[in-house]
Order: C-alpha cells, then structure tokens, then sequence
C-alpha cells in the first residue's frame, strides 16, 4: 500500500497540535483529517473509514476514552489502528485507553520527527506479510478468520479490537503453548512501539471476559497459554 492511499484521522481539541501535526503526517504524502472533538471524530472516523486514527483523551463534548470504545464497536473499524496522543500519563489513563480498545500510547510533548516515526511503525502492521498464515483457523469451539478480522466463538461472532484479535491468534496457533512476554510483545505489538508493561495483562483480561476465562492461562514469571 502506497504512502498516498494511507488515511489518517487525527482528533484534537488545540488547534496547534492539529495543524502541526497534520502538517508534517501530510508532508510524509498521507492522507490526513482532522477533528476537534470525540463527537466529530467519531462520525469522520464512520465517513473516512480510516487505517490510523491519532486521539486525544481530553476533549470538550466526548472524551478520547469514549470515542476510541465507539469507534472499536463500529463495522467496519474493528482493525483501524487506534493510538492516544495526550499529556496523560498516569498508568490509568493507560489502562483506561487500552481497555477501550487502543493499540498503543503516544505521550505529549513530543517532537514532530519522533511522531512521524512511530506513525511509520504503527501503520507497518498493515504492511505485515500473511500471506503464509491460514485465513480461517478453527481451534475447539473457536473460528478466527483472519482476513475480515472475525471471530466466531460457540457460533456467535465476537467483536474484538485488532490487538486483542492478533494476541488471541498468536495463543491460538499453538494451543497450550507458554507464549512468553517478550515474543508476546514481539509478534504482537513490534519492537518498534513502546508500551506499558501491564499491556498484555490488560488485554488477556479483556479475552478472558470475551472469549472465556478457562481457556487462557498465566504462567507465573514467563507468560501465557491458550487452552481448550
């Protein structure tokens, strides 16, 4: 996929981060739009249909929180990848984005370059190669289809955002196999993007609740495994 058909959506309430920022991803030839609001995001997120979608957790109307949790129950918008540009730091406004379903962490203020750079690294997961991997893969009660990002569990789909369907598709292509931490992170978020290190408890909590507590287990001090 070239650079000029990458669609990105930036959703800020300063009109400074929003012209900067546009500015330099637009530079780089992506397609780029803008939103002031959770409310105005949300609805250009529906219209846009966007690859990458840059939030803010403070905003007037609807917080980023909100709008990510919308958005990741939207059709359509199930494997747009979804990060959080903010001056938020604290470890629960972490936790809170990525329970609503966000793929990564950007920390304000941050050099224009630097952003630039983990844009590129967030949108090379659309570039990764599946070609090898079997698009639809039953596994017990269990169908994951790769392609259109769906899972169909004891015959009733289930939403998932991308990085909780990409954490349960690498548990899965080896049941009860210990996965441990580091390829978690690895093969899942890329060595690229930062991320707090309650990430992957964060996200084995939120499968455990959608696709069944028993089939995920913690092995104390290495990792995870999934089990039928």
């Amino acid at each position: 996929m070239d650079t000029k058909d990458i669609k990105i959506l930036l959703v800020d309430d300063e009109p400074d981060i929003l012209e900067i920022v546009s500015y330099n991803l637009s530079s780089e030839g992506y397609q780029v739009y803008t939103a002031k609001n959770g409310v105005e995001g949300v609805a250009k997120a529906k219209k846009k249909n966007p690859h990458l979608i840059i939030l803010d957790v403070m905003m007037p109307e609807m917080d980023g929180i909100e709008a990510c949790e919308i958005i990741r129950n939207t059709p359509g918008l199930e494997s747009t990848i979804i990060t959080f540009l903010t001056a938020r730091g604290e470890d629960y406004s972490q936790v809170a984005g990525f329970d609503a379903g966000a793929d990564d962490y950007i920390t304000k203020p941050i050099k224009p370059k630097v952003l630039v750079s983990k844009v590129k690294a967030l949108l090379r997961r659309l570039k990764e190669d599946k070609k090898d991997a079997e698009e639809i893969v039953k596994v017990g009660n269990i169908v994951i289809n790769r392609e259109e990002y769906k899972i169909i569990n004891d015959g009733e789909e289930v939403l998932l955002p991308r990085k909780e369907f990409e954490l349960l598709s690498l548990l899965t292509s080896k049941p009860n196999k210990v996965f441990k931490r580091e390829v978690i992170m690895d093969k899942v978020w890329g060595n690229e993007v930062v991320v707090g290190g309650r990430t992957i408890d964060v996200h084995i909590r939120k499968l455990r609740e959608k696709i069944g507590d028993h089939h995920f287990k913690t092995v104390k001090g290495v990792g995870y495994k999934f089990v039928l």
